[in-house]
């Protein structure tokens, strides 16, 4: 597939346009991140630690990767727009901040906030525009939950105490063929899994396997359980693939289709968005789907309205409710049970705080951020350093720029 560029459009509305949606200052790192380059895509082999190539990599995943296309809506959802973009400020390291300093000090590739169906700020980075589709990495894993709901919804997955195996005859026996459902949903199999992102970790190994020996083998080599299903969580990538080849078994379609015909066009996307899939033709579901900016922001309105739109229902209302809320999961899925500060649900992080919050998350900095109670949203893509963030600061700056929004919209943390 052809890279994807910004549509044509007369000078003054494209200077009109950068205008709204673009930063003045210079993005932190630009020059080492491939600006001078032309910001280049990397290769199937550097992509993922090489951060030279990480820009361009990440809004061009499937210019170098097999893929499935989702097609946008006949009739897209109009975005409705603030008439002026809100004084967001946020207390981070003493200091009192606001966009434009976040912007400066996090290498951010785009960044919106919708609140009841508006959309209060746009902006991007790193020569970024509405038209790039902007990789997912395990915010992916929420979609295909969504994904379980609806089969679910649909009596293609009877329950969610079922086993992988039931759908997925190859893995019988194996201890993820035997693990429940609901507890690939909490990363909770109890299968002994690492991941640290490190290039030495069970999900790189994962991955050469895969591209070896197939998915389905991969799968089937791990195969010691340290843990009862569903009693301690474990972040496990792993564990949303195993649900790919499930809801393939149980739809008999694509991830992509299925998505495709109860989401993606349902809820109103302007723009094709794309799944990257494995040699068998089989979605990579724990972290490859990219969408633009603003097809993110439909997706987070639909999660803050409780999966309506318009009216209408689009993602089982109780699945949703059930997958965010800490209040439905035993107590070690709960926040600062399931780690120390975040829960976790069906494939959502879920906050330590009331009323009910949660979150979709990828490495190097993609977040979806949602409250539920003021239908307000946070969506960042991003190229961060770091994986995790655990020593740059990352996540604790982008967790106080979530509260001066929330405070900014007149919601208690």
């Amino acid at each position: 597939m052809a890279r994807v560029t910004a549509y044509r459009v007369p000078l003054i509305a494209t200077l009109l346009i950068a205008s709204l949606i673009a930063p003045l200052a210079a993005a932190p790192d630009e020059e080492l991140l491939g600006k001078s380059r032309g910001y280049p895509v990397g290769t199937p082999g550097n992509w993922f630690y090489d951060e030279t190539v990480r820009v361009g990599s990440f809004s061009h995943m499937d210019s170098f990767l097999p893929h499935r296309v989702l097609l946008k809506s006949d009739s897209p959802k109009p975005l409705r727009r603030a008439a002026k973009e809100p004084d967001y400020s946020y207390t981070f390291d003493y200091a009192t901040r606001g966009i434009d300093d976040f912007l400066a000090r996090r290498r951010i590739t785009g960044l919106m906030v919708v609140q009841d169906g508006v959309v209060q700020l746009e902006r991007y980075q790193y020569e970024r525009t509405p038209q790039h589709r902007l990789l997912s990495n395990s915010m992916a894993k929420s979609i295909t939950a969504i994904a379980i709901g609806f089969a679910l919804a649909e009596g293609r997955i009877k329950s969610l105490d079922d086993t992988a195996a039931t759908y997925v005859p190859e893995l019988a026996g194996s201890a993820y063929g035997e693990t429940p459902i609901s507890a690939l949903l909490r990363m909770a199999s109890g299968v002994t899994f690492t991941e640290r992102y490190d290039g030495n970790d069970d999900i790189h190994k994962f991955a050469t396997l895969s591209i070896r020996d197939g998915t389905l083998a991969a799968i089937r080599a791990f195969d010691q359980r340290d843990n009862p299903p569903n009693t301690k969580f474990q972040y496990a990538s792993i564990e949303t693939m195993v649900l790919s080849y499930v809801l393939k078994g149980a739809t008999r379609q694509s991830l992509s289709s299925y998505v495709n015909e109860r989401l993606w066009q349902p809820m109103g996307a302007e723009s094709d968005a794309s799944w990257i899939i494995d040699r068998a033709g089989v979605e990579l579901a724990h972290g490859f789907f990219n969408a633009t900016l603003r097809d993110w922001g439909r997706l987070a309105m639909l999660l803050a309205n409780d999966g309506a739109l318009d009216g209408k229902q689009i993602i089982p209302r109780d699945f949703l409710i059930e997958a965010t809320d800490a209040d439905q999961h035993p107590m070690a899925f709960r926040p600062r049970q399931a780690t120390r500060y975040y829960g976790y649900g069906y494939k959502f992080w879920l906050y330590p705080s009331a009323p009910r919050r949660f979150s979709l998350l990828g490495v190097f900095g993609q977040s979806i951020f949602v409250d539920p109670g003021t239908r307000l949203a946070l969506i960042i893509t991003a190229a961060q350093k770091e994986a995790t963030g655990r020593t740059d600061g990352y996540p604790a700056e982008r967790d106080a720029l979530w509260r001066g929004i929330l405070s900014r919209h007149g919601a208690k943390w």
